[in-house]
């Protein structure tokens, strides 16, 4: 007399949310333990803002200077706090952690958004301490609490989506280093903007240039949303944030496909 068996319970893996939560909590880690890199990328936004108040400030425009310079240093701030991501997933990529997850049961694409999530967050913790240091520079925003709830919402989603550019350079760069460097470009958007200064002091070829980018209407919703400095083109920022969170998505899945051939 034969036993029939039952066959034993296939193991289905680690689902999509908590593998992801456990890529961010990685990604966390690491921030923690480059407590170096993490000081660096509140450091430098921090230092230009006070090169520009107290060094140029008084040379491009008299009074309020820091009211005008606060949300182009938030912006500037999640550009370098985000750059890292594209070392970091780089690294994943090029030195055989992505192929290590590939093989296990998880999805492994969601080692991306530990990555990307636990840098909106390191991102966020930075523009807290930016914006903490303003106020104690003499920064005196304006803003009611809607307002604020608004322009967090624009600087938590354009974190989101230079991070998602960042992540997709990491992907299809061939070392860290030249994710670091392709990445660097993307640092001088705030530079080409109204950011730290008025459009309408640079060449006339260039106007339509600083206009017409991402950046410029987020610094100018900030600034009118925290200040009451003119109008606030929320509608245009989150057109442009969305429009490259879902651009980047898209390069992100292409990418991805393409690191499985390598």
């Amino acid at each position: 007399m034969t036993t029939l068996t039952s066959a034993p319970p296939r193991d289905r893996g680690v689902g999509p949310l908590r593998s992801s939560g456990i890529f961010i909590g990685r990604s966390l880690r690491h921030s923690l333990r480059d407590g170096e890199g993490m000081l660096m990328a509140i450091a430098l936004p921090v230092l230009l803002m006070l090169v520009f108040t107290f060094v140029f400030g008084g040379a491009i425009q008299a009074e309020g200077y820091v009211d005008f310079v606060v949300p182009g240093v938030i912006l500037t701030c999640a550009g370098f706090g985000a750059s890292s991501v594209a070392v970091s997933v780089n690294r994943d990529v090029t030195l055989g952690a992505m192929r290590r997850f590939r093989t296990l049961p998880i999805r492994s694409a969601t080692v991306l958004a530990g990555h990307v999530v636990a840098s909106v967050l390191r991102n966020l913790v930075a523009t807290g301490v930016v914006i903490g240091v303003a106020i104690a520079i003499g920064f005196r925003p304006t803003a009611t609490p809607g307002d604020w709830l608004v322009a967090l919402a624009l600087v938590a989603l354009w974190i989101l989506a230079i991070t998602a550019l960042f992540a997709f350079i990491g992907l299809v760069s061939s070392s860290p280093e030249a994710a670091n460097g392709y990445g660097f470009g993307l640092l001088f958007l705030p530079y080409l903007s109204s950011a730290f200064v008025p459009i309408a002091t640079m060449p006339e070829w260039m106007r339509p240039i600083a206009t017409h980018q991402p950046i410029n209407p987020l610094v100018e919703s900030l600034r009118a949303l925290l200040v009451g400095q003119g109008a606030a083109p929320v509608g245009v920022s989150l057109a442009w944030c969305l429009g490259i969170v879902v651009t980047a998505a898209a390069l992100i899945v292409w990418g991805f496909r393409r690191t499985a051939r390598r």
